[in-house]
């Protein structure tokens, strides 16, 4: 699969430009438009899926979905996790909360995992999540 990032459609469009008929799967960072999908198809003449933002995927009309149904594509959302990636992991963050229900203080698990004091009291409040 092939990502193309941008901030605007203008450099959205340009990247498509460049592709060159390379790509059967793309992840687009902007909502796809009638603009976008018809420039993908011109570029791209084999494409089977386009993948946008969950977020964006909502808000795709339906003429968008009308035309690449017509010549079976799938439009679906990304499986790309949105925001700002997680620091520590569902494992350190579950052994923070069985350490602390053991009978150790969150000043000693700040120190044993090098985590910051705060951040474990925040892990300890919210559980698991």
């Amino acid at each position: 699969m092939i990502q193309i990032n941008s901030r605007n459609k203008f450099e959205l469009l340009n990247e498509i430009r460049q592709l060159n008929g390379v790509a059967d799967e793309v992840y687009v960072s902007l909502r796809p438009t009638v603009e976008i999908t018809e420039e993908l198809l011109k570029q791209c003449p084999s494409l089977k899926k386009i993948h946008c933002p969950p977020s964006l995927y909502l808000q795709v009309s339906k003429r968008v979905f009308k035309a690449l149904g017509e010549r079976s594509i799938e439009l679906k959302p990304g499986e790309f996790s949105v925001g700002r990636p997680k620091k520590y992991n569902l494992d350190t963050i579950k052994q923070i909360v069985t350490d602390r229900s053991s009978g150790k203080s969150a000043k000693k698990i700040s120190q044993e995992y090098d985590i910051p004091l705060r951040t474990v009291y925040y892990h300890l409040k919210n559980g698991h999540d």
